[in-house]
């Protein structure tokens, strides 16, 4: 295999020297506002429709997120295999293979948004009613999701091609494009939904329109690229030696993400059971925190991406103080936009509804999931560690049972007690399952790095 030094852009950062600390803040905050952005597409939805449309609406879009989560995980999951790879070939500098592996992940991203399509257009009414989906919203719940999922392609491009460049250090260019498309796509809502009343189609029209902008920009930068990141449409095939790496670590990451879902799918019926007024105002308070949580996820992709990069270079040394930095950090960020999004948690629910049932109802999830959200910060720093050294099956397999089998044995128990059959007993489930599955991450990467050889590959 070729050795080759890399004609690096003013936008890649060498992960496998020099300041950790430094350089992990340079690469997760343009990751933090790009995953803050890509957010707004489905937030703009929620606001936009809340105000413009009614509450029959917002419970309408906002139910539909479990669900849209479920059917594309697994293939969020091999971008997750497709970023370990292509940043492992570029910190080991093969160019040859990293070359045949971003061909691939295009190649697999065309094919997984083709698939997300036929079954998310097929299959999304009979998906929301075995949801319980209360029968007020499920017409335009239905609605929503059909046209969402004609765009699915077009998401697929971005989030594996958007992979690709965060492998190499470049967070900064898919900021500026999501940026640009997120303002398309909040104008269009505006639009489609006050001047046309298009209601919930307006605004999956909006989104499928911005999810395509963002998509030809990356696929033109990729295009443009001079460097070994850059892609050919010509040359677009999967080849099998990479696609089985990608399946290694992107498989066990997606099947978790869609088992992860399959329980919140499962919460979400639960908290369908308590009616509109409880379902929008959990809707409301889900999409705000969701801003927390992107917030922190970009310190799991930094985990991923810098460990994979020293682990291609044989920069054994800086493993666990690349953990250390990813959890200091996710740490601060959690606790401080947590506690600042319980504190503001009133204006911050009105702007999705007028209703003051609706943001009590939101209130309840905010003070119990939120506040202590920087716990599933550290939980997911630990899997994108263990995912950086190559390790997918164990992190799966202590995340489904710590977390996701947990909370199922909870609802199917004690929730089911008369006198602990309340929405406060659905919500505490989260904090009780981050704790326990965080500190069974930390024996595997305790027990993974002992056999990892204590001296750099010079």
């Amino acid at each position: 295999m070729s050795r080759y030094r890399a004609n690096k852009s003013k936008y890649e950062i060498d992960m496998c020297s020099g300041s950790i600390l430094k350089k992990m803040l340079l690469f997760a905050v343009p990751l933090m506002f790009s995953s803050i952005l890509q957010l707004l597409f489905n937030a703009a939805d929620i606001v936009v429709v809340g105000r413009y449309a009614g509450d029959n609406s917002l419970a309408a879009v906002g139910s539909t997120t479990s669900l849209i989560n479920l059917l594309t995980n697994l293939f969020v999951g091999l971008s997750v295999g497709a970023n370990v790879l292509v940043a492992h070939y570029y910190g080991a500098k093969e160019k040859d293979d990293l070359r045949k592996a971003v061909h691939t992940v295009i190649t697999i991203s065309i094919i997984s948004g083709l698939i997300l399509t036929v079954v998310g257009v097929i299959g999304t009414r009979q998906f929301l009613i075995w949801m319980d989906t209360p029968k007020e919203v499920l017409d335009l719940a239905a609605t929503y999701l059909k046209i969402y999922f004609m765009g699915m392609t077009a998401t697929m491009v971005y989030n594996f091609g958007a992979a690709i460049l965060r492998a190499v250090g470049d967070t900064k260019r898919p900021l500026y494009y999501l940026l640009f498309s997120g303002v398309v796509n909040v104008g269009l809502n505006l639009l489609f939904v006050i001047k046309y009343d298009m209601d919930v189609a307006g605004v999956a029209l909006a989104t499928v329109i911005s999810q395509c902008i963002s998509a030809v920009l990356v696929l033109r930068c990729l295009i443009k690229e001079t460097g070994a990141i850059h892609l050919d449409l010509r040359c677009l095939r999967i080849d099998r030696g990479n696609f089985f790496k990608i399946l290694q670590v992107g498989l066990p990451a997606g099947f978790q993400g869609v088992l992860f879902s399959l329980s919140n799918v499962v919460i979400q019926s639960s908290v369908n059971g308590f009616g509109e007024t409880i379902v929008a105002g959990n809707s409301a308070a889900g999409n705000i925190e969701g801003f927390v949580y992107m917030a922190m996820n970009a310190f799991h992709q930094a985990a991923i991406s810098f460990t994979s990069q020293n682990m291609g270079a044989g920069k054994y040394s800086r493993i666990n103080k690349i953990l250390y930095v990813s959890q200091l950090y996710v740490v601060i960020v959690g606790l401080s936009m947590g506690l600042l999004v319980v504190a503001f948690g009133e204006p911050l629910l009105g702007l999705y509804s007028g209703s003051e049932a609706v943001i009590d109802a939101g209130m309840i999830r905010l003070k119990y999931i939120v506040t202590l959200y920087f716990l599933c910060g550290m939980m997911d720093v630990m899997v994108g560690s263990l995912r950086g050294l190559g390790y997918a099956i164990m992190p799966m397999i202590v995340s489904l049972i710590g977390a996701c089998g947990l909370r199922l044995v909870w609802i199917a128990t004690v929730f089911q007690i008369p006198k602990f059959h309340t929405i406060e007993m659905v919500y505490i489930t989260y904090p009780i399952t981050w704790i326990l599955t965080f500190l069974a991450h930390v024996v595997c990467f305790v027990v993974v790095r002992r056999k990892l050889p204590r001296k750099d590959i010079i």
